[in-house]
């Protein structure tokens, strides 16, 4: 029989667990604080906000109309050039306006969800085949193969950033917008097959086999069985693996940052997230603010994920 726990073993493995728990929540209640802050209350070092200030998410979400700021005296005086024509002066107040067009963060995250979802849905569906055949079929140089799709993992992708450019350039894909998006999706798909395989095949060879028996001397066949039982058992599984691919594809930086530098109206949220920091519009209850709108999605995908995880979902399915 196992030990119980002293008390003071006991208050101690809680005080280290609500360390570790705080210590991890601390950065995202900072990010939430700081976007819910006035510009004046900066530099309270309290997590709670004297007055919450809602401006920076009406401004990313659109709910709020552009407005004109400050123009330097410099360019105030390029504007009284009697010289300079109605459309260039447009152009340089265009600079120095805030609102949804310094950084439209609508668009961005469109442009992330499009193709994070396509990943996940593409990445989840070619696994769950490769995965059905490495657990189910018999065929030469299967264990190289299952074991051989995680070689990927062992390559860090700066090793294959240059490479992987290269090769889209070559074969002419990266003169394009269409091309690089294509480009950037099928890195994605190299980068969430392996593990959703890898998942998926576990998965699988938890599934008694006599399902299938059972549903092929009803007559159907291998392909049948596979669409009408591993499938509709495995949705849990789908749906995490769904999510992790989409995970990825949504918080993925390194390749977006190459494939798509000249490409600023397909920029994802984290390479627009690193441009906004760095640009003149670097205000930080705005940044705070696309960071906790970023965040948003993730941590909704992992409550989902939570809510469908559920196991025993074969038990009782064959009886003893």
């Amino acid at each position: 029989m196992m030990n119980k726990r002293t008390p003071l073993q006991s208050v101690t493995l809680y005080a280290l667990v609500l360390a570790l728990v705080i210590f991890c929540v601390f950065p995202f209640l900072q990010i939430l604080s700081t976007s819910l802050k006035h510009p004046i209350d900066w530099g309270n070092p309290s997590l709670i906000p004297r007055i919450v200030h809602l401006d920076a998410y009406k401004e990313l979400l659109g709910l709020m109309p552009a407005k004109e700021v400050d123009v330097p005296a410099s360019i105030q005086r390029l504007l009284d050039n009697p010289a300079l024509s109605a459309e260039k002066k447009q152009m340089l107040l265009a600079k120095f306006s805030s609102g949804g067009d310094v950084f439209p963060f609508g668009r961005y995250m469109l442009n992330t969800f499009v193709i994070s979802f396509i990943t996940g849905i593409c990445s989840t569906f070619l696994a769950s085949l490769a995965a059905y055949a490495i657990a189910r079929l018999r065929f030469p140089a299967q264990s190289l193969m299952a074991n051989g799709v995680l070689f990927v993992y062992m390559v860090g992708g700066v090793l294959l950033m240059v490479p992987l450019y290269q090769m889209s350039v070559n074969v002419g894909l990266a003169s394009s917008a269409g091309g690089t998006i294509f480009s950037l999706f099928l890195i994605y798909l190299i980068q969430t097959l392996p593990v959703a395989m890898y998942m998926l095949g576990n998965y699988f060879r938890t599934i008694p086999f006599s399902l299938e028996e059972a549903a092929m001397m009803d007559g159907c066949s291998r392909v049948e069985a596979f669409w009408r039982i591993i499938m509709p058992l495995s949705k849990p599984m789908l749906f995490t693996v769904f999510i992790y691919c989409f995970v990825i594809a949504w918080n993925e930086y390194l390749f977006a940052s190459v494939f798509l530098k000249q490409y600023q109206d397909f920029h994802t949220l984290p390479l627009a997230l690193q441009t906004l920091f760095t640009s003149k519009n670097a205000i930080w209850d705005r940044i705070m603010a696309a960071s906790m709108l970023t965040l948003l999605p993730v941590i909704i995908c992992f409550m989902l994920a939570n809510r469908h995880l559920s196991g025993g979902l074969t038990d009782g399915g064959v009886k003893g």
